[in-house]
């Protein structure tokens, strides 16, 4: 379940504008603000199946958007490059050189 909510958190990050308001909504209080069902259905006077349903169709959009537009994916890739080159501008003897590369690696890194 961990997992799962992780990886809801994350897509959430990159695709949440482009979920309905409802879903948005109720997803967020769900998975970020950590709240249940029935608080979520007592705070906006609906059902627990409701809200469950609106929950899980956020979260299969959130997967389907992910499957086309693979934001989270290429930024995991990003990710794994800035680490290796991290690691190997450490290596780097020249100090002027390492640095001007740190400088430069953290620019990137403030892009994403």
């Amino acid at each position: 379940m961990l997992e799962k909510t992780n990886q809801v958190n994350l897509l959430f990050d990159f695709y949440a504008m482009l979920l309905k308001g409802k879903q948005r909504e109720y997803l967020e209080l769900y998975y970020l603000d950590d709240l249940s069902l029935g608080e979520i259905a007592e705070m906006h006077e609906v059902s627990r199946q409701a809200v469950y349903d609106h929950i899980k169709r956020a979260e299969k959009q959130l997967f389907e958007y992910e499957e086309k537009l693979q934001l989270l994916v290429r930024h995991e890739r990003r990710q794994a490059v800035y680490q290796e080159m991290a690691g190997l501008v450490d290596e780097l003897q020249e100090s002027e050189a390492r640095d001007k590369l740190k400088t430069l690696l953290h620019m990137l890194s403030e892009m994403e």
